[in-house]
């Protein structure tokens, strides 16, 4: 399959999230037979928003986004299978420009990347914090040590001359 054939596409549903496993369930489903069918290039999840006005008497909705590449035959076939689910309450399908594909995959990859930083930077900061508190706790082991060798030491020398004399 050449990459040239394949077109870019945005799928965005909407779930009932009445039921939170089935939400989830059906969410994974559909972002799994995307990536099985195509390559994946971005997948935002916009959470459960409230909707603009009621659909099947929900007030609520959890959204999706997926932007992948395919052959021009599988959004149809996608979109069938959408419209078929009971759990999905809307779904739609554009096609995207090459240069608005591009942009959104360099978008994704920004984000990525600072989701790494900010990964290392959170274990950076653990690594510090827990460095300070080892060496909190070696100063005031030492703190202690000190303070209990002097009662002992003037213990032992008074015993030491009552046995002399």
């Amino acid at each position: 399959m050449d990459n040239n054939q394949k077109n870019a596409y945005e799928c965005m549903f909407i779930v009932n999230c009445a039921a939170e496993d089935a939400c989830k369930a059906t969410v994974n489903k559909f972002v799994s037979l995307i990536a099985g069918n195509g390559e994946t290039i971005d997948v935002a999840d916009w959470g459960t928003r409230r909707l603009e006005y009621p659909i099947n008497d929900m007030n609520e909705g959890y959204y999706e986004v997926v932007t992948f590449r395919s052959e021009p035959e599988f959004p149809s076939e996608l979109e069938r299978l959408l419209n078929i689910d009971e759990n999905v309450m809307r779904s739609l399908i554009l096609r995207l420009d090459e240069e608005v594909a591009e942009k959104v995959a360099r978008r994704a990859a920004d984000r990525a990347a600072a989701a790494v930083a900010a990964a290392e930077a959170a274990a950076a900061a653990a690594a510090a914090d827990a460095a300070a508190e080892a060496e909190a706790a070696a100063a005031e082991a030492e703190k202690e040590e000190p303070a209990e060798q002097p009662a002992e030491e003037p213990a032992a020398e008074p015993a030491a001359d009552a046995v002399s004399e």
